[in-house]
């Protein structure tokens, strides 16, 4: 844990106008004071981020949410059962709600969460207020899951970096929309599909070349350098395998193993670390061993689509 007075000159930047990068459960985000423009602005241009891609508010609690954005029925029950957790939820502003509007691209909605790492839960208590946080990465590129994974990312710049530990879930939070009668899963995660469906019923998906509200939709995004292949079952030259399940690689030039006991929860919070441990030169590409694509496997198979994106040919 940050000590008391590492914590305070966080909360002096962040006062200054300044940016904090800090751990949640999911991944490191590179926090702002979410009601400031010239701070929101700061983050889009130190991740080098589309300005059309939406940022979450992270709060304290489910009251300073309220306070924001208009909670119905369904988001209070999501609150109550996931919160806090690895879950935002995308919901339309109060009027006078006072996040910088360049945090939501203009949008009339708003996606909030309320992170569980105590590290985060006492950043937010002693700032008291909203902060947006995306991933501490440049935009596009693979999400950080550790302090060195940040510092090494923006190595040079004016940036506070509070440590705590490696990310336990290691992929972003789940993202529902709420703004219409049908929720729409936008980005899967730790809270899985049949977790939702049980507290929301069906889930509509998200309406392909709608403007997004929320982080995480766009094609290509969590991407290392190398090329990315997906369901490799047998090796090509040069590659390094991230490896899932009890077969025994070989022929690759290096082998991570993402779970050797098939465990997709263990596979999820070491993806972002495989995919950063294995971007080297030395590699013609990352190969992906096959995924369930149920439960958390989902998710991570969004993650590793979106990685391969424009190369899966």
């Amino acid at each position: 844990m940050p000590s008391p007075a590492q914590l305070a000159a966080a909360i002096a930047r962040l006062a200054a106008g300044g940016l904090v990068a800090f751990p949640t459960e999911t991944v490191y985000g590179l926090g702002a004071d979410a009601r400031r423009d010239e701070a929101v602005a700061r983050i889009y241009a130190m991740k080098r981020r589309p300005r059309f891609n939406p940022l979450i508010a992270h709060v304290a609690d489910a009251d300073a949410a309220r306070a924001l954005v208009q909670v119905d029925a369904r988001a209070e029950r999501l609150m109550a059962r996931y919160w806090p957790g690895p879950l935002t939820l995308v919901l339309p502003r109060r009027p006078e709600c006072d996040v910088s509007l360049l945090a939501a691209d203009g949008l009339g909605s708003l996606a909030v969460r309320q992170p569980a790492h105590p590290v985060a839960a006492a950043l937010l208590a002693a700032w008291g207020g909203p902060l947006v946080a995306p991933s501490a990465n440049r935009s596009g590129r693979v999400s950080p899951t550790t302090a060195a994974d940040v510092e090494a990312e923006f190595a040079g710049e004016s940036l506070v970096v509070l440590d705590g530990g490696p990310c336990a879930v290691g992929l972003e939070s789940t993202v529902v929309d709420l703004l219409d009668p049908l929720p729409r899963l936008l980005r899967p995660g730790a809270v899985t599909r049949a977790m939702l469906e049980a507290e929301l019923g069906p889930l509509d998906a998200p309406v392909p070349g709608a403007a997004p509200r929320a982080p995480g939709q766009l094609a290509s995004h969590y991407a290392p350098t190398l090329p990315v292949r997906l369901d490799a079952t047998a090796p090509r030259p040069g590659e390094a395998l991230l490896a899932f399940g009890e077969a025994e690689p070989a022929g690759y030039a290096e082998v991570f193993w993402l779970s050797r006991a098939g465990d997709p929860a263990e596979a999820a919070a070491s993806l972002f670390r495989g995919l950063r441990a294995l971007d080297r030169p030395d590699f013609a590409g990352i190969a992906v061993s096959p995924i369930p694509d149920v439960g958390v496997g989902e998710a991570i198979n969004d993650r590793l689509r979106r990685a391969a994106a424009d190369r899966l040919a």
